[in-house]
Parts: C-alpha cells; sequence; structure tokens
C-alpha cells in the first residue's frame, strides 16, 4: 500500500440497510442459508483458543468447489480481502489498470490505495481493452450492477492476451456460483477473487479466498497476512463450500425469480438482462429519489444506482424468496 496515496482515497458506498422495518433488497446476498452452520460454528469455537494453521481442509474444499489444485488457494477474509491482496501483489505507485464501468466501486479504491491510477472502461467493451497500455486489468463475472456474464470465449481470448503481454488479470467472481460458468481458477495470468459472502449468506464472517497460479500465486502466498482467516470462518466456509444441494437450489430459485421479477418489472422499468441475483433498473422519467421513497413507503429498501460510475437514473434490486419478491413488486409497482 502506498502511504502517500492513503489520504487521499475516500470510502466507497455499498448497499445493506440497518433499518429494520425494512425488507433489504439493497445487497445481493442469499437469505437463506446451509444446514449446520450454526452448529458448525458453534464446535469451531473450541479450537479458536490456538493460532490458526494454514487451512489444509478449507483450502481442500475451496479447491473442489472452484475445481483447481489446494496449493493454488490462498484464505482470505472475505472477497474485498482477497481483492486487496491482489492490487498489492500487481499494482504499484503510478500503474494505470483497467476497470470496468460501471462496476463494484472498491476496484478503483483499493488500486487508489496502491498509488495506481484505475482507468475506466465501458464494462461491455473492457475485453477489447489492449493489455499492453496497462499494467493491470479488472474483469468482474458477472458483473455488478448489470448482472451479465462476458462471453466465455472473449473471456479465455483476452486472459491469453493478458498473459502474452505480463499483464496480471484480477477476476472477481464473487456472483459467479448463482451460475453454472466455469471459473477461471488455476488459469495461468489470472488472479481469481473468491468471495463466501453472497451464496451462503454470511457476510459478517468474513471467509473468502484467492486463486493464482506460478509467479502470481508465489506473491499470494508470500504477502497474505498470517491468521488471516479465523477458526470458526474456516470451519464453517469448508463446511459451506461442500453445499451442493444447496448452492444447485440456490441457482434454481434465483433463476426462476429473476425470470419472474424481470417480466413483471419491465412493464414500468428498462430491467436489464441479468446472470446474477439482482437486477439493474433505469427508473425512467421518475426520480430516482421518488423511487428511493415510494420503495421505503412499500416497507423495501433498494440500492441507489447512482453511486456507481456512469449511471444516473437507476436503481438494483435483490433477488431473494419469492413471498419477499411479492412484497418488492408491490412497492415498485403500485402507485407509480
Amino acid at each position: 500500500m502506498d502511504p502517500d496515496a492513503v489520504a487521499d482515497v475516500d470510502r466507497v458506498p455499498h448497499g445493506g440497510s440497518d433499518d429494520a422495518d425494512l425488507l433489504d433488497f439493497s445487497a445481493n446476498t442469499n437469505p437463506s442459508r446451509p444446514e449446520g452452520v450454526s452448529d458448525v460454528y458453534e464446535a469451531a469455537l473450541a479450537d479458536a483458543t490456538r493460532y490458526a494453521d494454514d487451512r489444509p481442509d478449507y483450502r481442500a474444499a475451496a479447491a473442489g468447489y472452484v475445481d483447481c489444485d489446494a496449493e493454488q488457494i490462498v484464505p482470505t477474509a472475505g472477497g474485498l480481502a482477497a481483492l486487496r491482496l491482489a492490487f498489492g501483489v500487481t499494482v504499484g505507485p503510478g500503474d494505470r489498470v483497467a476497470v470496468p464501468e460501471p462496476s463494484f466501486g472498491e476496484y478503483a479504491r483499493e488500486i487508489r490505495l496502491q498509488g495506481g491510477e484505475p482507468v475506466g472502461v465501458a464494462h461491455d467493451e473492457l475485453l477489447e481493452t489492449d493489455p499492453r497500455d496497462v499494467e493491470a486489468a479488472v474483469v468482474c463475472t458477472p458483473n455488478n450492477p448489470t448482472g451479465e456474464l462476458p462471453d466465455p470465449d472473449a473471456l479465455r481470448s483476452f486472459l491469453a492476451d493478458c498473459r502474452a503481454a505480463g499483464t496480471p488479470l484480477v477476476v472477481d467472481e464473487a456472483f459467479l456460483d448463482f451460475t453454472d460458468a466455469a471459473s477461471l481458477a488455476g488459469r495461468d495470468g489470472a488472479i481469481v477473487a473468491r468471495s463466501l459472502t453472497k451464496m451462503f449468506g454470511l457476510p459478517g464472517i468474513r471467509a473468502g479466498f484467492a486463486v493464482a497460479t506460478g509467479e502470481l500465486g508465489s506473491r499470494l502466498r508470500a504477502a497474505r497476512p498470517v491468521w488471516g482467516l479465523s477458526t470458526p470462518a474456516a470451519e464453517v466456509g469448508a463446511h459451506c463450500l461442500r453445499q451442493t444441494a444447496f448452492v444447485e437450489r440456490t441457482r434454481e430459485r434465483v433463476a426462476s425469480e429473476r425470470a419472474r421479477l424481470r417480466a413483471a418489472l419491465s412493464t414500468e422499468y428498462d430491467v436489464s438482462p441479468s446472470d446474477a441475483p439482482f437486477l439493474l433498473l433505469g427508473v425512467g422519467d421518475a426520480s430516482v429519489d421518488r423511487t428511493l421513497e415510494r420503495a421505503r413507503e412499500g416497507g423495501v429498501a433498494v440500492r441507489d444506482a447512482r453511486t456507481f460510475a456512469r449511471l444516473d437514473s437507476h436503481i438494483r434490486v435483490a433477488v431473494r424468496r419469492p413471498h419477499e419478491n411479492d412484497r418488492l413488486l408491490d412497492a415498485l409497482l403500485d402507485g407509480r
């Protein structure tokens, strides 16, 4: 991290509502969790009196989840910690890094903390970027907040171009497990960041991991904090990563409910196609502020997407369970 850059870098706004009276559609976390999480967490407390080991069980579970070798797994305290580690070993002062826009605002922040310069590129044009023009590049798959997966052939081709140019590609796959798309984990030239927050509905546990091969993998392992993943997080994480039936049920529910929400909301909003557990809505002639107010009046919180680069008339909504999604439709379609 560049000490000279820290004072000039602001915080990034995120979704999530603390209002207990509102049903939260502003954060994209699964409202359901795998069975047994509480028991695993409770049992892990007995081992929390000792320093954490190298997490072989967690790394094995993560490797099985993304289909790579366990030695390529670097446990982290959440997906954002994986991203910070990735940028920490690839970006230096003055380095230019291609980032998608609109997309997750923490990319630009973390790059600036390293003294680098984020270069915004339209999210649907990033794979056409010449990696020789930048020192690193970032892709979010599926992209947040727009929700679409990049074309897999184009993504693999871009990674090959990055590899040929010696330009590391940081791949944020925080929402990829809601799809059946293949991970880039274990591919040379890529650092993949994964989070257990979204699929397993456990943002407070802070469990994730980074994956890389070769020199990039060596850098990650050298730079990672010692004891960076708590014992309860590692035990719960390993348990969750093996819940394949839960993941499949979640994918099916999200796909079905996303299609239902998109069909209903498209009658009054410009709804972007999405492969993710959320939808981006253009509000058209209505003001975003009025839409946010009507949502609150209807008992739900939605994300003000004006905080994302290049968006000025959008909101983002999560895809939750059917009865909860009914409340969202009532709030957003009633009286508009």
